[in-house]
């Protein structure tokens, strides 16, 4: 089968569509024929390396090499693994496993598609979903409280501010010119980033929380904005820590946060647009255009 795969850390540059053996699924695992991949910075992060040094990450996030890249997926169940009975050969499925910039993939999580989801929609939903989720509950933040999102036109931006809107919590999103509208067609009050965007999410409103999801160097802000850095939640700045805000990245539980998200997306209270598409052998191209950021909604890999 064909799969995209790298032999060391590097740009994307390093990555090389190549055949390798198909993966078969093990015990409490499926595999499927794969429609579609999701882009996600972590893939470029782990291509990179970056994790390597940092005792907080799973060993997920450490490649052997050479090594597989991509996490998320949609497609057509292919087969099965000792003890699954959720799902058949042929069922439509999105979820999370590895390596799954490749033909065939095996997945640790799924669950069935909704049936208004394209596979390239689905694919983009479930390491966004999953860590929007989490997020969200890390930050602490209830119903009728505000929640600051920096950088939020992205794939899990897209998703918590839908999500808080969901639950009653309202949301202050920053992001650049261009997707204010978008911003507010999620339902969040919006600014944008830049000089003065301290004053001008003050003159939106309290901040109960805040979420830094683009690492762009605002967390001393966010701190000063919620008063307290364990309100305070990145996903994309390593040196969180350092600011005594939690950086989260130890994934939660994937199978559950599908299953919220399936639920939200068949009631019409999720929906993550797909950007961009790109051909297997564009792997390479794909990842850069995410570590470029600016992306509104999600960059999905179609086999």
């Amino acid at each position: 089968m064909k799969r995209v795969s790298f032999a060391a850390y590097g740009g994307p540059d390093v990555l090389h569509l190549t055949e390798a053996e198909e993966p078969h699924a093990g015990p409490g695992q499926i595999r499927i024929a794969v429609r579609a991949a999701g882009v996600n910075p972590v893939d470029w992060r782990i291509r990179e390396g970056q994790f390597r040094q940092a005792e907080q990450f799973p060993q997920t996030h450490v490649s052997e090499l050479p090594s597989g890249t991509g996490q998320d997926a949609a497609g057509l169940v292919d087969e099965i693994g000792p003890d699954v009975t959720t799902v058949a050969v042929g069922d439509r499925v999105f979820g999370r496993g590895s390596s799954t910039y490749a033909e065939f993939a095996v997945l640790s999580a799924w669950a069935r598609m909704p049936e208004n989801l394209t596979f390239e929609e689905a694919a983009g939903y479930p390491s966004v979903v999953e860590t929007a989720l989490r997020i969200i509950g890390l930050s602490g933040v209830r119903p009728g409280q505000t929640l600051l999102v920096s950088g939020a036109s992205g794939g899990v931006g897209s998703a918590v501010l839908q999500i808080a809107r969901d639950r009653g919590i309202t949301a202050i999103g920053t992001a650049g010119a261009a997707n204010q509208d978008y911003l507010r067609s999620l339902g969040a009050l919006a600014t944008t980033y830049g000089d003065g965007w301290v004053d001008r999410v003050r003159q939106l409103g309290h901040v109960d929380a805040a979420l830094d999801l683009a690492g762009s160097g605002v967390i001393p802000d966010l701190v000063e904005l919620t008063g307290d850095p364990q309100k305070v939640i990145s996903i994309a700045d390593l040196s969180a820590p350092e600011h005594g805000v939690r950086f989260a990245g130890v994934t939660g539980d994937v199978p559950q946060a599908l299953a919220e998200a399936a639920d939200l997306i068949a009631r019409g209270r999720l929906h993550i647009p797909v950007a961009k598409t790109y051909q297997l052998s564009e792997a390479a191209a794909a990842q850069a255009d995410s570590q470029a950021g600016h992306t509104r909604g999600r960059r999905v890999i179609v086999i």
